[in-house]
C-alpha cells in the first residue's frame, strides 16, 4: 500500500481509479470538492506542496480534459503540471504519474506505425492546443526526471470509458480496469517513460512495448462491442490519425 495524491479525482478517469485503487491510501483532490474529495487548484503552488507532503506518489489527472482557449490550457494543464512536479521535488515525492493523451501525438497516421505498432515514445505531433499542452507536460516530466531524478511516467491515454462508444474505440479504447492496471504498473516504473494508455484491443495499432516494459498487462478487448459500435472506415481521417476527429476541430474551439 502506498500513499497516493490523486488530482482530478472528481473527473471521469479519477472516479474510475478511485473505485479500483482503494487498497492504497488515496488523498483525493479536485478543483471541485465534495464526497470525500478535498478542494485543490493545481495552479496554486503552495496548496499543491502542502497536499504532497508525506505522499509516496502522485497520480496527476487534474486539468482541462479537452480542447480550449490557449491561455486556459497553458495555465491549467502546463502551469498546473509544473506546480505538481515542483511540489513533488520540494516534498520529496519520488514518483509522479502524468495523464498525457493520444492527442500529444495526434497527427501521426496508421502509415507511420511499424510492424509492432506506433511506438509509445514517438516525438510529439499534437493535434490541438490540448494536445500541445499534454506534449508540454511530457517535456516537463522529462526535465524533472533529468534534473532531480523523479520517476515520471507519462500515459498517452486513448479513449477511456466504461465501454467502447464508437468505431474508433475498437482500436483506441482503454477500459477502466486496464486504466487501473496501467497506473499500478506506472507506480513501480523507474526513469522517464512514455506509454500508450490503451487496452488489449484486437484492432490496436499503437505499440504494446512501452507498457510491457513497465509491467502493464492489459486484459480487455473492445472487439466484443464491434457489432454494437459498427465498422470503421479506415480511409476516413478519424480512423487514419491517432487523434481521431480532434484535428478537424478549430484550434481553441469546442470539439
Amino acid at each position: 500500500m502506498a500513499v497516493i495524491l490523486l488530482t482530478g479525482a472528481s473527473g471521469s478517469i479519477g472516479q474510475m481509479l478511485r473505485q479500483r485503487l482503494g487498497h492504497h491510501e488515496l488523498r483525493l483532490t479536485d478543483v471541485r470538492a465534495g464526497n470525500g474529495v478535498e478542494a485543490l487548484d493545481v495552479t496554486h503552488a503552495a496548496a499543491v506542496e502542502r497536499a504532497c507532503r508525506g505522499a509516496d506518489a502522485i497520480v496527476h489527472l487534474g486539468g482541462i480534459a479537452g480542447e480550449g482557449p490557449f491561455e486556459d490550457v497553458l495555465d491549467v494543464n502546463v502551469r498546473g503540471t509544473e506546480r505538481v512536479l515542483q511540489a513533488a521535488h520540494d516534498a520529496g515525492v519520488p514518483r509522479v504519474v502524468l495523464a498525457s493523451s493520444n492527442h500529444a501525438a495526434g497527427l501521426y497516421e496508421r502509415g507511420d506505425a511499424g510492424p509492432a505498432g506506433l511506438a509509445d515514445d514517438v516525438p510529439p505531433r499534437p493535434d490541438s492546443y490540448y494536445g500541445w499542452s499534454k506534449a508540454a507536460m511530457e517535456a516537463l516530466g522529462r526535465l524533472y526526471h533529468d534534473r532531480y531524478g523523479i520517476h515520471v511516467s507519462c500515459l498517452r491515454i486513448g479513449s477511456c470509458a466504461e465501454e467502447p462508444e464508437n468505431p474508433r474505440d475498437l482500436s483506441a479504447w482503454l477500459s477502466p480496469g486496464d486504466a487501473a492496471r496501467l497506473v499500478e504498473a506506472a507506480l513501480t516504473a523507474t526513469g522517464w517513460r512514455l506509454v500508450w494508455g490503451v487496452s488489449a484491443n484486437t484492432r490496436r495499432w499503437w505499440s504494446e512495448e512501452g507498457g510491457r516494459a513497465i509491467g502493464y498487462r492489459p486484459r480487455d478487448d473492445a472487439e466484443r462491442w464491434a457489432a454494437k459500435v459498427g465498422e470503421p472506415d479506415l480511409s476516413a481521417p478519424e480512423h487514419r490519425l491517432v487523434g481521431g476527429t480532434m484535428p478537424e476541430s478549430p484550434l481553441g474551439g469546442p470539439t
